[in-house]
């Protein structure tokens, strides 16, 4: 039996959707054959406006059917081999590359659970590649699909970074909320048993803010020398977006400061009751010592010890034993108070 070939959620050349945008507002949705016809045609004879093809980078094929029909800077298949995840915008070649970390499609707050997607906006072709689902893009994905209009390239992006946003502030909030529920069980002095969920969420929120920070220098001279083809609102919403991107880190990092504090506030209370552990071990100990020491004395089988004939000899012992306990015990609680 021939076995289908595996594409990944994607067709043969490695295309999991294409859209077209034209001046007139419609949508349509392409398969590759026909994105590779429009890429081979005169974009503005075929009605204007601008494709978005989106890759799956895990297929085979795709590097291969990008190289050979999308026509697009070889600094973005550099980009797509370098080791370097940080999320930047850069202006190359008359045209934007962006690097965007975004969580999975099925993110499970662990911080593996973080991929990249990669982008080359240009001023009629979009094309976006990622190797795992990302939770952002099938967003806009659906958006799209259920009508949502993109009047630029820029546009895209755009809406792209503000998803991207939207899906971090939600987990901030949903990590907030577990927060709470800690620091609430601490106040009702009930403290949480599990404190690894509490590191685990914080090393999520510094890799969070480590990969998808933007890069404020090549942001910052993209929208000082932008590509001449990018119109001045679109610019406007960029700034807008990534200003709203700054407000949700400012926000993580206060969280990390949140969870960094209840860290300190647990481990005070653990070593408090190790403390008490501890003292009432040593409280225990002194007052046992003269118990073993007088039994000590008592119990060698030597000649010569004292009480032996003596008729009241056990209860003279025990009044000692008694009467040095008590003292033992008065010399700690008084060092205690």
């Amino acid at each position: 039996m021939n076995s289908p070939a595996l594409t990944y959620g994607s067709d043969a050349s490695g295309v999991i959707c294409a859209y077209r945008f034209d001046s007139s507002g419609r949508v349509l949705s392409l398969d590759s054959g026909e994105a590779e016809a429009w890429l081979a045609g005169n974009a503005a004879d075929a009605g204007g406006g601008f494709l978005w093809l989106h890759v799956n980078l895990s297929h085979s094929s795709c590097e291969k059917w990008l190289k050979r029909h999308a026509g697009l800077s070889s600094l973005f298949h550099e980009t797509l081999h370098e080791g370097t995840r940080s999320t930047r915008i850069e202006y190359v070649d008359d045209s934007l590359i962006a690097v965007i970390n975004d969580v999975l499609f099925d993110f499970a707050y662990d911080a593996s659970d973080i991929s990249t997607l990669y982008l080359h906006v240009g001023p009629q072709l979009v094309v976006s590649a990622r190797s795992k689902p990302l939770r952002s893009v099938d967003r806009l994905r659906a958006a799209v699909k259920r009508g949502l209009v993109l009047e630029s390239p820029v546009d895209l992006l755009v809406h792209l970074l503000r998803d991207q946003a939207d899906v971090l502030t939600q987990i901030v909030r949903d990590i907030a909320d577990k927060v709470d529920g800690v620091e609430d069980r601490l106040l009702a002095n009930r403290p949480e048993r599990n404190r690894a969920s509490l590191g685990a969420w914080r090393r999520l929120l510094v890799r969070l803010q480590r990969l998808m920070a933007p890069e404020p220098a090549a942001l910052f001279r993209l929208l000082n020398r932008p590509p001449e083809w990018v119109p001045e609102r679109d610019l406007l919403d960029l700034r807008q977006s990534t200003e709203e991107f700054s407000t949700v880190l400012q926000e993580t990092a206060s969280l990390q400061e949140r969870i960094k504090l209840l860290q300190e506030e647990i481990a005070s209370q653990v070593n408090e009751q190790t403390n008490r552990s501890l003292f009432v071990l040593t409280v225990v100990s002194v007052l046992v010592l003269p118990i073993n020491i007088i039994s000590g004395l008592f119990g060698m089988n030597v000649g010569g010890i004292p009480l032996a004939g003596a008729g009241d000899g056990f209860w003279d012992v025990v009044a000692i034993v008694a009467t040095f306990t008590l003292l033992a015990a008065w010399f700690a609680f008084r060092e205690r108070d």
